[in-house]
């Protein structure tokens, strides 16, 4: 009897975890954004972009390439604000500073903010849409 107690519990599927839908998770995909960039890992960078990627407004390749001649960047992320909140959509804008080294040796810095979109949950959509994403980039060089 013990052993088929313990055979139902290791053949019962493990419990969801929760998606943590905070500002701070905001934050915290701008951060993964980034620390995937400077690792070189631009597919889980161009995954972080609503839309598998689409809502940056490039194909894979051409993503990839935007990032041919930087060496190392890093970004400072600021308090995130809440954004519009519309039917089944939530927006929360993360204001950032990045700081970029060229493979030349070119140091630049950007000020601005992502925008970061998700779906409510509970609305029928895919758990990955119920994660923030980055729908859209403003940033400015800064000389």
């Amino acid at each position: 009897m013990r052993v088929l107690a313990l055979l139902a519990l290791i053949a019962a599927p493990a419990a969801a975890q929760p998606v943590d839908t905070s500002p701070a998770a905001a934050r915290r995909v701008i951060e993964r954004y980034y620390a995937a960039i400077e690792r070189g890992d631009f597919a889980t960078a161009y995954r972080s972009w609503d839309g598998e990627g689409q809502a940056s407004g490039k194909r894979f390749a051409q993503f990839r390439q935007g990032f041919a001649t930087t060496a190392h960047s890093r970004v400072v992320t600021g308090t995130p604000v809440d954004g519009d909140a519309g039917m089944s959509q939530r927006w929360v804008d993360v204001p950032v500073e990045v700081y970029a080294v060229l493979k030349n040796g070119r140091r630049q810095h950007f000020r601005g903010r992502y925008t970061l979109h998700r779906v409510v949950e509970g609305t029928g959509a895919p758990a990955s849409q119920t994660r923030w994403h980055i729908a859209k980039a403003r940033l400015a060089a800064i000389r």
